[in-house]
């Protein structure tokens, strides 16, 4: 870990020198709340493919998750919660603005060298509390540019975190001795060791190193459970009734997909992979313990899509299988099993412990969320697609709203719209193809396009209205950005 500080980080620590009054002025001149001390610190846990069935707390028969089981009963666990896509990239960016991905001209997942990025007019979680007084640092997967080494595209330190460590779309070779990690803007030689480890110590280091004055902001992005991975032996050992035959985990960053290494060899490796992260997680959350900050931090826990099943349909996602929790579809598609992701808020003194909510909500809810738990403001200048779901926390209600998917993926129904129990799959032609009443049939299995032809057009009016905010929205970049798979 670097002595060195961002400029940025400097001038918040030079901020907390200041007699309270003038700071508080200087926080609300530039849209912050409340002085720090009256700020809770904020950890967003974002995990990689990781699908809603995947957990203990969710059902999992076999996988032991003790640590965000812990969580769970110790918070809030939704069973309604929905990614912003069923890909990673445009996942993260409906996290980190609050906008539907494609307002920000993120379609798709971002591929090396494509030169799509999340463009500095974008606002982000980090930029909205870091005004607002927070240190921020962000350890894991960005996603969010093309080049983590590039200089003309925003990287993590240009869009609000102070600190940066980790890697782009996915490790190389794998999960073990990674080759592209980068800390700020500085690509790093191997890193010796599996990447939750690496980025628990990161993560604690920061923490550890940060002025203990000035509330914080970690966003900690696991690359667990994205294939193709490697465990420690100890963890494939805890499963290895669940395999067959040797471990040797399928690097990625070949000219040639290695077709030797492609033998299905069960599920225990996939399992052993979760525990791991688990753990990982585990040592960050007894830090907060340890130091005494734990009541004081909110803390996020959720997935950016749904689970590569064991329905693999790309050579590097062999061995992978993922658990939907029996909903249909899995990562790449619309169906719930895409984009229904486990997620839970522990919120001491606020979120009553062991509770569940069946509300319908969404990523980008939590950029609003989020920004208001921590005295932050959320932009007034641009549509914001996420709401403020704090209501929930108190056992409310949250007002009715319509939820919209867009994805350029593999399948042809690419748009989605949910608006109480009813969702309406289209095609890229906008064409209403499927309709589901999630509350009588949550696995998608009928069909009710033709018996429901009111609600069909209704929601295929509310898809319409949807795309066409997208096309005018003034912020949305032009097109020759957006990538298209």
């Amino acid at each position: 870990m670097p002595s060195a500080l961002s400029d940025r980080r400097l001038l918040s620590r030079q901020l907390l020198k200041m007699p309270l009054v003038a700071l508080s002025g200087l926080l609300l001149l530039f849209g912050g709340g409340a002085p720090a001390a009256a700020q809770p610190n904020i950890v967003l846990i974002y995990v990689d493919d990781l699908g809603f069935g995947d957990l203990g707390s969710y059902g999992h028969p076999v996988i032991q998750t003790p640590n965000i089981d812990a969580l769970a009963a110790d918070g809030l666990r939704f069973t309604s919660h929905y990614s912003p896509s069923a890909l990673c990239s445009p996942s993260r960016a409906g996290l980190l603005t609050g906008r539907h991905p494609y307002r920000t001209g993120i379609k798709s997942w971002i591929p090396q060298d494509s030169g799509v990025y999340l463009r500095d007019v974008e606002v982000t979680l980090a930029e909205v509390l870091r005004a607002a007084g927070y240190a921020t640092a962000h350890i894991g997967k960005w996603h969010l540019n093309s080049d983590l080494g590039s200089t003309t595209e925003p990287q993590p330190t240009d869009q609000g975190f102070d600190y940066y460590y980790g890697h782009n779309a996915f490790q190389l070779p794998h999960n073990h001795n990674p080759t592209n990690i980068f800390r700020n803007k500085t690509a790093l030689p191997t890193q010796e060791g599996y990447t939750a480890d690496l980025y628990a110590d990161e993560a604690i280091a920061w923490l550890a190193e940060r002025d203990g004055e000035q509330p914080f902001f970690l966003y900690l992005s696991m690359a667990e459970p994205h294939t193709s991975f490697a465990n420690p032996p100890e963890y494939n050992d805890m499963y290895k009734e669940y395999s067959q035959g040797e471990v040797v985990p399928i690097p990625n960053g070949l000219i040639e997909p290695p077709k030797d290494m492609l033998i299905p060899r069960g599920p225990g490796e996939y399992y052993a992979n979760i525990t791991y992260m688990d753990a990982q997680i585990g040592r960050v959350l007894d830090w907060l313990r340890d130091n005494g900050v734990y009541d004081d931090t909110v803390v996020v826990f959720s997935s950016d899509n749904g689970p590569v099943t064991s329905r693999w349909i790309n050579w590097w996602e062999v061995n992978a299988y993922g658990s939907t929790g029996g909903y249909r579809g899995r990562k790449h598609y619309l169906y719930e099993g895409g984009i229904r992701v486990p997620t839970i808020i522990r919120y001491a003194g606020v979120v009553e412990p062991g509770t569940e909510s069946d509300a319908i909500t969404i990523g980008m809810d939590w950029f609003v969320t989020l920004a208001k738990i921590g005295g932050g403001e959320v932009p007034n200048d641009r549509i914001i697609d996420g709401m403020d779901i704090r209501p929930l926390f108190a056992g409310d209600e949250l007002p009715q709203r319509s939820l919209f998917w867009a994805l350029n993926s593999k399948s042809d129904l690419e748009f989605a719209v949910r608006s109480g129990p009813w969702k309406l799959l289209l095609d890229r032609n906008h064409e209403p193809r499927e309709l589901y009443n999630l509350a009588e049939d949550p696995l998608e299995f009928f069909n009710l396009i033709e018996k429901e032809a009111a609600t069909t057009e209704q929601l295929a009016a509310e898809a319409a209205r949807q795309l066409a905010s997208i096309a005018a929205d003034p912020l949305r970049p032009l097109t020759d950005q957006d990538y298209v798979e």
